[in-house]
């Protein structure tokens, strides 16, 4: 199967890195920060200090990663179910035991759909920072092997889709 030959080999490249003192803490940082996309919400209520129009983004912000979270984990991963690299992780790396289903991942489709808007609100010229962050969180679920790579790639695929879905309401209702 193609999928699983794409997966062994980006583990493989992965592997590579695994066990570099600087890639081991920011993969297994960016992890825990995309867990219940927390550091999204960071960057929403951080944006909303800025401003009185980035306070109203903010609680739009985080409405809507709600909004994407419940399509992610309780609709999609429902209907796919598919089973996780690991049960929980690589041991090498501390992380928190999902209790959804592999594909596709959350953190992916959250990070992904958050550089959408994001971009949206704050200028094209912003997009470089928001989707390089977006690819470190997403890349973290591979790294700590909770996910395997074409779970990241379905999930920013998913979160590109409902970032511009949401941008599509922004642009109508806002």
């Amino acid at each position: 199967m193609k999928v699983a030959a794409f997966d062994t080999w980006a583990d493989a490249r992965l592997e590579r890195l695994r066990g570099n003192r600087l890639a081991d803490k920011l993969f297994t940082a960016a992890s825990a920060l995309g867990d219940f996309s927390l550091i999204w919400h960071l960057v929403g209520a951080t944006r909303g200090l800025t401003s009185d129009s980035h306070a109203n983004q903010a609680f739009v912000f985080s409405a809507l990663i709600g909004a994407e979270s419940l399509i992610v984990n309780q609709g999609i991963k429902r209907l796919v179910r598919r089973q996780r690299p690991t049960e929980a992780g690589d041991p090498r790396y501390p992380v928190r035991k999902p209790s959804t289903s592999s594909f596709p991942s959350g953190h992916a489709s959250a990070a992904f759909f958050a550089a959408t808007v994001l971009t949206y609100w704050s200028g094209i010229a912003s997009a470089p920072a928001w989707f390089a962050v977006a690819i470190i969180v997403a890349t973290s679920r591979a790294y700590v092997r909770i996910h395997h790579a074409s779970d990241i790639i379905g999930g920013a695929l998913v979160g590109l889709a409902l970032g511009q879905g949401a941008v599509i309401a922004l642009r109508a209702f806002g």
